[in-house]
């Protein structure tokens, strides 16, 4: 999520050219942005997980003209759960981390997260629309 010349730092470690290691301090208190993050994310990738299979189950289950209506709501609880997690990484990213780690740039799993966003509210909103069809 946070990248330099020197080192790679994600939501659980941080690389450099020795090696992979845990991020300092990332289980105390004074970590407790990050610690949000990696919950809200791992929320949302399962709440999209159980969102698809519930899909499969609607699809079978439902009756003709029926909406998907479980489904949009788990998508919309994912959607809600991956713009909570990178807002709060946006927000308070410089709080958690050490001097070593404040020069660095967004990487591209920071991007992917807010790319994800917007596509899984639009899957949400989709599966509200979305009727069974014969």
């Amino acid at each position: 999520w946070w990248v330099s010349e020197n080192f790679s730092l994600d939501l659980w470690y941080y690389c450099n050219t020795t090696g992979c290691y845990d991020i300092p301090n990332s289980a105390t208190s004074d970590a407790a942005y990050l610690q949000t993050v990696q919950a809200t994310m791992i929320l949302a990738t399962i709440l999209c997980c159980v969102g698809f299979f519930v899909f499969i189950l609607q699809l079978f289950r439902l009756k003709q003209g029926e909406r998907f209506v479980f489904t949009a709501i788990i998508q919309l609880l994912s959607a809600f759960c991956v713009m909570t997690a990178a807002s709060i990484y946006t927000a308070e990213h410089l709080n958690f981390k050490g001097d070593v780690f404040k020069n660095g740039d967004y990487g591209y799993a920071f991007v992917v997260a807010w790319v994800a966003f917007p596509m899984t509210l639009l899957s949400g909103l989709m599966y509200l629309v979305l009727r069974k069809r014969k």
